[in-house]
């Protein structure tokens, strides 16, 4: 039999065959290797930097749209729309802010006293009868050193077990200062400082070896410092010992016209925010009474009940470093600071005793009154003590000076009668000035 021959259709066909099996091959040898590619190099095989892409990216948006007019309009409005949200934004936050604080204050008001007692401590059933008592010493604020590091290095230094006497002095009372430390290092009070109101009584100090720090220049307070009197610089001692609190210190502040006799740490409560000496000369009006009013107008109801007790003296007192101690100096310093003809004393009262009322918002310190035989005030002494044989040989802590004027003099006179024993050293004065 004769062979088959292919004519040339038939190669052809068979040609082109061929060669489409081999592109056919070709694409899915290179979808394979796109595919292989594609997972082992996710950016490609040459990475471009992000940030270059984006910017040909808007090289070629601006480049597109610089022809048009339209175009550079739209990205101004654009623009504007942006501030303005930004502006509505900025006003969103500060009202969200005060909103914040609206709720805050309002949920600090609320259920304070329950909230306050949760912080103290663990609730409790009452207990029996006769057993129950209510909290008064309050817990002490963490110390912040951030306030004043310069005075904290030099309290590190001067006080024991984080209290001190800490006096404001300036070249006003330079000869009843000299008394005042002489008498300190007599008793052996290591822990007291002196806040030197000017340069004059910080060289006193260093000379004679006391613990002085002078503060870092406020012209607000300075002016006072230099030049004031004994109520103006009274004054300035609620502002400055805020420090000590907020450091985390006790301070028992003590006005110049002081004799100590006695350490008074040694006699000190430490029960509750504020322990103050009395300018009551009695147990009735140093520590209250019941004082019948009479309106006989009245007729049945004539006699009305009050309550009275002598003021605290601002001139000596103990504080503990509390919340409550801390807003009894900013209230008296707040008021004091607008209104110039205010006496520290009464404020400082008049704050401590004075209930909340319709208005007003009372301040919730614990308090105590001192011994007024211990920590006595000068009219006790002139008028009552002097007199009685038996009273004579009590010994005080303290003698302060704050009847009378004639403060060196009669300062140099306690110490003569106390410390020398020389017993008419008192007689001279009369009982008031």
């Amino acid at each position: 039999m004769a062979g088959r021959r292919e004519g040339p259709l038939t190669r052809n066909l068979n040609g082109n065959s061929l060669r489409g099996s081999r592109i056919a091959v070709a694409i899915m040898i290179g979808v394979l290797l796109g595919c292989v590619f594609a997972v082992l190099y996710p950016h490609g095989l040459f990475r471009t930097d992000p940030q270059i892409q984006n910017t040909r990216f808007m090289k070629s948006n601006l480049q597109v749209g610089s022809p048009s007019c339209e175009s550079s309009e739209r990205i101004k409005m654009l623009k504007s729309e942006i501030v303005e949200l930004s502006d509505k934004n900025a006003d969103l936050k500060k009202q969200v802010r005060e909103l914040t604080e609206k709720v805050r204050l309002a949920e600090q008001g609320k259920d304070h006293a329950q909230k306050q007692f949760m912080v103290l401590g663990e609730q409790h059933k009452a207990g029996p009868f006769g057993t129950v008592k209510g909290l008064r010493t309050n817990p002490t604020v963490i110390p912040d050193e951030s306030v004043n590091p310069r005075l904290a290095k030099i309290l590190e230094e001067v006080a024991i077990g984080r209290e001190l006497v800490v006096a404001l002095a300036n070249s006003n009372v330079k000869e009843s200062l000299e008394v005042w430390f002489t008498n300190i290092k007599r008793v052996g009070i290591p822990n007291y400082l002196v806040v030197a109101l000017d340069d004059d009584i910080e060289n006193l100090c260093k000379s004679n070896g006391v613990p002085v720090y002078k503060r870092d220049p406020d012209e607000g307070l300075d002016s006072v410092a230099r030049s004031g009197g004994n109520h103006a610089v009274s004054g300035l001692k609620f502002r400055i010992l805020r420090e000590f609190l907020q450091l985390g210190y006790s301070v028992l502040l003590s006005d110049i016209d002081i004799v100590y006799l006695q350490n008074p740490f040694d006699h000190l409560y430490r029960d509750s925010d504020v322990e103050s000496m009395s300018d009551g000369h009695s147990n009735y009006t140093a520590y209250g009474y019941n004082d019948v009013f009479d309106e006989p107008a009245m007729g049945w109801a004539r006699y009305a009940h009050t309550m009275r007790i002598w003021v605290y003296n601002s001139g000596f007192f103990y504080l503990r470093p509390t919340i409550p101690s801390i807003e009894l100096l900013d209230r008296v310093a707040d008021r004091l600071a607008r209104d110039s003809k205010a006496w520290d004393q009464a404020v400082f009262n008049e704050e401590l005793f004075f209930p909340s009322h319709p208005g007003y918002t009372g301040l919730h310190a614990s308090r105590r009154t001192m011994d007024f035989y211990l920590f006595m005030n000068s009219k006790v002494l002139f008028k009552t003590v002097r007199k009685d044989a038996k009273l004579k040989k009590l010994k005080p802590v303290i003698v302060h000076v704050n009847y009378h004027p004639d403060k060196l003099s009669r300062m140099k006179a306690v110490v003569e009668f106390y410390v020398n024993g020389k017993q008419d050293a008192l007689d001279p004065y009369p009982d008031g000035s």
